[in-house]
């Protein structure tokens, strides 16, 4: 501006403005633009100081940590599409070491609650708690947390934005226990929370002592193929015992615990519960489920696998059909090619293609893992082509001259 001629400033307010750093700038300017915008700029609170100081933990950085260390998430019973207001939530801890699962009932989403289901998680627990893994939630993020961490020397970890894989333990627990017990039903209100509780009581007995799950040992990728291996399935109490960091008067507590147990009678009490959050959700009606007595209920797991689903708490979800693909076709462009030594060896494996096509286009089809995509055209191209093989010589017998006879049985009508 100078150069051109627009300003000329006085030498010791040019000094001055040279001077001035970014943020002075901004400062000076805060009036006039308050004035222009009407409303001031957004502020960082103190929840983002805490999230920056709360160390980000991956999938990939647990370790195999010993038990003790959990991911914790929430799960909202609002039964679906959310129309305001406040509803049942449910609180999942997922003990990475053992798969060891506490749900606990809560009316609101509130960080007070929050703090109050940690306590009454860490004294169900027949360990010691050593550390939480939340998402960024700012029910998890806050200084009421926070504080409560640093208080009991609970090690606070947190995923990445947007990333549900970091917490993939405890999101497969939420599909198989949470919805799995609960369904999708619309849950409010201090009864419904009272009940969800007492299901909880027995839910947490039944899953942890007597179903037992896999825990992933490697995984390995080969282009978009993705091979897994597990561990035995095992319950979280035999894993307990089985592990080496718990100490002998926590094992020798959870076998008496264990002998003390009854399944079918937890699974009873599973079963009561459900049919009252299903009256509460409005599922089902009193009259569709009926709680018999436990002998009653025992007798009808003989041909309960018979009667199909018979979960008070379920509700088919409706799907629609899916006419589209969700891929690529990978050997769209090399078609022409295959189809031609198909042409002239019919015989050939689809196995001895793929290595052809290797070797002409090593960088788009080396290794395997398009192999059973393959398998599926040919198997497809074979049966277009024995279909033309049968019907090439048979004369196709129109609609009409077929209804000439309608009284021949013998007629034969292709269409």
């Amino acid at each position: 501006m100078e150069r051109d001629g627009h300003i000329a400033l006085d030498l010791a307010v040019r000094e001055k403005l040279l001077a001035m750093s970014a943020a002075t700038i901004d400062r000076s300017l805060r009036p006039t633009r308050l004035h222009i915008d009407g409303k001031s700029r957004r502020r960082c609170g103190i929840g983002s100081a805490i999230r920056r100081s709360i160390p980000v933990r991956t999938f990939a950085d647990w370790d195999d940590p010993a038990p003790g260390f959990f991911e914790v998430d929430m799960v909202e019973h609002c039964g679906g599409i959310k129309r305001g207001g406040n509803f049942v939530h449910t609180l999942t801890l997922t003990d990475i070491a053992t798969g060891w699962t506490e749900c606990i009932a809560m009316p609101v989403r509130d960080q007070s609650l929050i703090v109050e289901a940690f306590k009454k998680a860490a004294l169900d627990l027949p360990f010691s708690m050593m550390g939480i893994d939340t998402d960024n939630d700012s029910a998890f993020i806050n200084q009421t947390v926070f504080d409560y961490c640093r208080t009991y020397e609970l090690k606070q970890t947190r995923s990445r934005a947007y990333k549900k894989n970091d917490q993939a333990w405890v999101e497969q627990k939420n599909g198989a226990i949470v919805r799995r017990l609960i369904g999708y039903g619309r849950l409010s209100g201090l009864e419904a929370t009272q009940t969800l509780a007492r299901l909880y009581a027995s839910s947490r007995l039944y899953v942890n002592f007597f179903q037992p799950s896999f825990k992933l040992k490697s995984k390995t990728r080969d282009g978009a193929r993705v091979n897994k291996k597990y561990h035995p399935p095992l319950t979280p109490y035999d894993r307990l015992l089985l592990h080496a960091a718990v100490s002998e008067e926590v094992k020798s507590k959870l076998r008496e615990q264990f002998a003390l147990l009854d399944p079918v009678r937890l699974l009873h009490d599973i079963r009561t519960a459900q049919q009252q959050l299903a009256a509460f959700a409005n599922i089902t009606d009193d009259e569709a489920f009926k709680t018999p007595d436990v002998a009653t209920f025992l007798q009808s797991l003989t041909h309960a696998w018979k009667d199909g689903e018979n979960r008070p708490t379920h509700s088919a979800k409706q799907t629609t059909g899916r006419d589209w693909k969700t891929r690529t076709d990978p050997f769209e462009d090399a078609w022409p090619l295959v189809e031609q030594w198909l042409v002239k060896d019919p015989s050939v494996t689809a196995k001895a293609l793929l290595a052809r096509l290797a070797t002409h286009l090593p960088d788009v089809y080396a290794g395997e893992s398009q192999l059973r995509t393959l398998q599926r055209r040919v198997k497809a191209w074979r049966n277009t082509r024995a279909r033309e093989l049968i019907f090439a010589g048979i004369p196709k017998v129109s609609s009409t001259e077929s209804t000439k006879d309608s009284s021949d049985s013998s007629t034969v009508v292709f269409q």
